[in-house]
């Protein structure tokens, strides 16, 4: 399959991802819905994704991309694949996850994963970062109780953003005293980790869990 080309950025709140979108029946996409899922929340291309699941048939896997021809691509190589724990779906995040969360299967969802977000680094442009506020209150409400929450990026402000975001949230606490991770603990890396990595560039990384307390 030819490499789909898209541009690298979009703005999440124009009114083209300010719509509605259509929540597929899960039962006609996942063969054993009882099984625990990992969301990926803005995943590319999701290459990510696609290897986790083929080396975990045993749980389930849902990627979501606000652009939407990396997901057509994404869903056509999952089937080529014949994966029935996986799919991808097209939106912006911080509109419907919510409603996302709801459709699916209540206290399955075991790790959320949000790696190398876009970093909009121009001061006016940083409320389209994805992490706000509002969606991690939402994760609370929806995070199985021993469910994780893996944070990634190569840039140091987005990374301590993203975590103090969640941290301001008392639902949530580090997984370890020692806040930042040295090795990525998932069985998968990303692309971006990989090229990072490869220019013996830094990445950070955190895991946050709910406090149950």
């Amino acid at each position: 399959m030819t490499r789909v080309r898209v541009r690298q950025h979009v703005n999440p709140l124009s009114n083209k991802y300010q719509q509605s979108i259509s929540i597929p029946h899960w039962s006609q996409i996942y063969s054993n819905l009882s099984q625990p899922f990992h969301l990926d929340l803005g995943c590319a291309r999701g290459r990510f994704l696609l290897q986790m699941a083929q080396k975990n048939p045993h749980k389930n896997y849902l990627g979501i991309e606000i652009r939407e021809a990396l997901v057509t691509e994404a869903n056509q190589i999952k089937d080529e694949y014949n994966l029935t724990n996986l799919y991808y779906l097209s939106g912006n995040i911080n509109y419907f996850l919510r409603e996302l969360l709801t459709s699916l299967p209540l206290n399955m969802i075991e790790l959320v994963t949000i790696q190398f977000p876009d970093p909009w680094f121009k001061k006016k442009h940083q409320k389209r970062r994805v992490v706000q506020s509002e969606i991690v209150e939402i994760l609370a409400q929806f995070l199985s109780k021993k469910g994780q929450i893996f944070l990634q990026s190569d840039i140091q402000e987005v990374a301590e953003e993203m975590c103090e975001k969640f941290l301001e949230n008392s639902h949530f606490k580090p997984l370890t005293p020692e806040i930042w991770l040295t090795e990525n603990p998932l069985e998968v890396m990303t692309e971006r980790e990989i090229a990072t990595l490869n220019k013996e560039e830094k990445v950070y990384r955190t895991i946050l869990i709910l406090n149950q307390s």
